[in-house]
């Protein structure tokens, strides 16, 4: 029988869920944070009279020896004033040599480097936080963490977000210094008749020892545990009140280049070379202390990276990250998860074609912030026609607060996509995430889309439009450990502003594992082993879809190399042909192969440093060999070289098919100072036999003032056969952008 939900039946599970789930408020002490009397300069040297009032915090390492004796002397002091939060450091070191500082580039920091962090929680939610860092070649780089660190892919935080704040480093025979300021203008917080509550992380690492020294103390039993809000030490500040600065950004866009397009007959390449002449502006209105406004016309992200390439081997969309400035500040409270990288909303559904490709957006407005005990986000974009696709309207209303314990969650959205025909796709979605006891969260989520054109069709009903996930999960790597979970999804499930693999399947998942942290003579750090797996049913006779199970092998060095190693046995049954390329496919069928995996990542404290992938199986009916390296070369704080090469060779002997998909990736990262640098990256994807060619320099004397110049070309092979013959150069521009911020509003 297919399965069938209603919503009352839905209202049902989730309060008697709820029911099971016990209150675990945990109270914590607050720390009082010290404020600063007297003047300060940030000049990396914390020597002025107004910090000798300030004490220091107690240090603890956390990593490669959990407890162990810091190998070196650190200081760490924070205060604050009216104004600001300030955060001073002193990183000796017995061998100034070893200091690692690799770029000057703004958000240029990685693994490789030393670091100076500071991790606030500035709402005290548990699950949000904003972290600043620098290293010794003075740079800015600041991050926007998400749930509450943790992640199953990449690190749980998005680096494209920026805001405004200053850091001074001096690095000399004792080691280097560092000075903070981060204006409470550029922090979302909630205050209480000027008392405010906060989360507290702070660390120093050391890349060379791979050696992590923190306060509060943190047990090493998460990946991301010192950038994780629900351990922050919570802090209290007094006198500190609403600040509405108004920020106004004008922008002027000019170049020019060519574009070659295939006509909708597909009949032949249309040739445009029309100069660009753009204006616009952005403009940022802190409403209150935790609410902020941003508005924009005639929007412009010509300054933004373009996409890695990538090679799909898979029946799927991929996933690409959000890069685009405007929508970053607290988009975590947009996350809507509904299993995998799946979700309600998808930011980059404005703006961008399926392909990536740019759409021009008139203007929109977006509010973030806090209300009350309630997180609240809202978006509205109008965007023009861009060939096919109509002009349209994007909305989304999120809203979220904390329930039950600290570190538990309720919240709903609200979407919304219209076109200019009066097309509209709607969804609506409630979440939760709930601490049971301990590590242990219970999540889940549940949406349904209502679209025109299916109600047209007479496809409305619950069980036709609606997806459910719900997922119990020990959040821990040491001792024993599980993520199970369930995800349901109907046929016509179609969030016109999400992101969706696949529809019309019933799963279940993820895994158990094993971890352990080793004694301190061991030169391994901790290791993980699991036993993963997953099971797809089509929901009209519970047939199975695809299957993947098998163990693996995770290892951790105290070095900072790590290395890991799996076995997967995969099951796929394809209702329709599976193309990888024109003369490579898949034919209807079941199919059931196997594959083995490996990496290795190199210590990221060296100059020259790699990591290595393979994996080597069957691959439906034939054989797959896939190969990657990513190495990188740190020339000097003023040059980086780095890339990748990607190999897919897969072969069908039986039908006499093959399919090679090649990627090669070139970076090169040049940088003057702080203020001046370019970034050339080079790109040839072998199957969609084309090189693309971005390089962007920038001048960024200060935050919210940018030059950008950024050269643009993609080209198709020489021997590309196409009907018609596609151009050498589809495309070419060189583009110049500045802006400048006003703070139409002081403090």
């Amino acid at each position: 029988m297919p399965t069938t939900f209603n919503m009352k039946s839905i209202s049902l599970y989730i309060l008697l869920l709820s029911s099971m789930l016990s209150t675990n408020a945990i109270a914590q002490e607050i720390v009082e944070l010290q404020r600063i009397e007297g003047s300060i300069v940030i000049d990396g040297i914390s020597d002025e009279e107004a910090w000798l009032s300030i004490t220091p915090y107690p240090l603890t390492m956390n990593s490669p020896i959990f407890k162990g004796e810091p190998t070196e002397l650190t200081e760490i002091k924070i205060g604050y004033d009216d104004n600001f939060i300030y955060a001073a450091g002193k990183f000796y070191d017995s061998d100034p040599s070893g200091v690692r500082g690799y770029s000057y580039e703004r958000d240029g920091s990685g693994p490789g480097d030393d670091h100076f962090a500071l991790i606030l929680d500035t709402y005290n939610d548990n699950e949000t936080a904003l972290g600043f860092f620098t290293t010794p070649a003075g740079i800015r780089n600041e991050v926007a963490i998400y749930n509450d660190a943790e992640t199953s892919g990449p690190p749980p935080w998005n680096s494209s977000w920026n805001t405004f704040w200053d850091v001074s480093v001096v690095k000399n025979e004792d080691g280097w210094f560092a000075e903070m300021r981060i204006p409470f203008s550029s922090l979302r917080f909630q205050d209480d008749n000027g008392r405010i509550i906060m989360g507290l992380i702070t660390w120093r690492y050391i890349a060379r020892k791979n050696e992590t020294v923190a306060y509060p103390v943190i047990p090493p039993k998460w990946d991301w545990g010192n950038f994780k809000p629900s351990v922050a030490q919570d802090i209290s500040l007094e006198g500190i009140y609403s600040q509405k600065p108004l920020y106004v950004t004008p922008y002027g866009l000019g170049g020019i280049g060519h574009s070659n397009t295939l006509n909708d007959e597909e009949t032949e390449y249309l040739f445009d070379d029309d100069p660009t002449k753009e204006i616009g502006m952005d403009l940022k209105y802190s409403i209150t202390s935790n609410l902020t406004l941003d508005a924009t016309l005639n929007t412009d992200f010509a300054q933004v990276e373009v996409d890695d390439e990538q090679i799909n081997l898979t029946r799927f969309s991929l996933f690409f990250p959000e890069k685009r400035l405007f929508f970053l500040e607290r988009s975590s409270i947009f996350d809507f998860s509904t299993g995998g990288p799946t979700s309600l909303f998808y930011s980059r559904s404005i703006g961008l074609t399926e392909d990536g490709d740019p759409v021009r957006i008139y203007g929109g407005a977006r509010l973030v912030g806090r209300v009350g005990g309630w997180d609240l986000g809202a978006i509205n974009m109008q965007t023009a026609q861009s060939g096919e696709l109509p002009s349209e309207n994007f909305g989304v209303l999120r809203f979220r607060r904390q329930i039950i314990n600290e570190n538990s969650f309720l919240g709903g959205m609200l979407t919304s996509r219209m076109n200019e025909k009066g097309n509209n796709n709607r969804a609506l979605g409630i979440d939760g995430a709930y601490r049971v006891f301990g590590d242990d969260y219970f999540t889940f989520s549940f949406a349904q889309t209502f679209d025109d054109t299916l109600k047209d069709a007479g496809i409305s009903s619950l069980d036709k439009t609606g997806r459910l996930r719900t997922s119990w999960k020990r959040r821990t790597n040491i001792g024993f450990g599980y993520n199970l979970s369930y995800v349901w999804s109907a046929s016509n499930y179609k969030p016109g502003m999400g992101f969706v693999t696949r529809e019309d399947f019933k799963r279940f998942g993820n895994g158990i594992f094993y971890g352990k942290l080793l004694n301190e003579r061991s030169s391994l750090y901790n290791y993980i082993l699991r036993l993963n797996g997953e099971l797809y049913l089509q929901n009209s006779d519970n047939v199975t879809e695809s299957s993947n199970f098998g163990p693996e092998l995770s290892l951790s060095f105290k070095s900072g190399a790590a290395a890991g190693f799996s076995f997967n046995r995969s099951y796929e049954l394809l209702d329709e042909i599976f193309e990888l390329s024109d003369s490579a496919f898949v034919p209807i069928g079941e199919y059931d192969f196997n594959s083995v995996e490996g990496f290795y990542s190199s210590p990221w404290a060296r100059k020259i440093k790699a990591a290595f992938n393979v994996s080597i199986g069957s691959f439906y009916d034939g054989t797959q060999r896939s190969f990657g390296i990513e190495p990188s070369w740190n020339v000097s704080p003023h040059l980086e070289f780095g890339g990748a090469y990607v190999f897919n060779r897969i072969r069908f002997d039986d039908r006499n098919q093959k399919f090679d998909g090649n990627i090669i990736r070139i970076r090169v990262k040049a940088t003057l100072n702080t203020k001046y640098s370019g970034n050339a990256f080079f790109q040839y994807n072998s199957e969609t036999k084309q090189t693309s060619l971005n390089v962007r320099l920038r001048y960024n004397p200060k935050e919210g003032n940018d030059l950008y110049i950024v050269y643009s070309e993609l080209l198709n092979d020489d021997d590309q056969i196409s009907t018609p013959t596609a151009p050498r150069s589809e495309s070419q521009s060189l583009l110049i952008k500045y802006s400048y911020t006003f703070q139409v509003l002081k403090f």
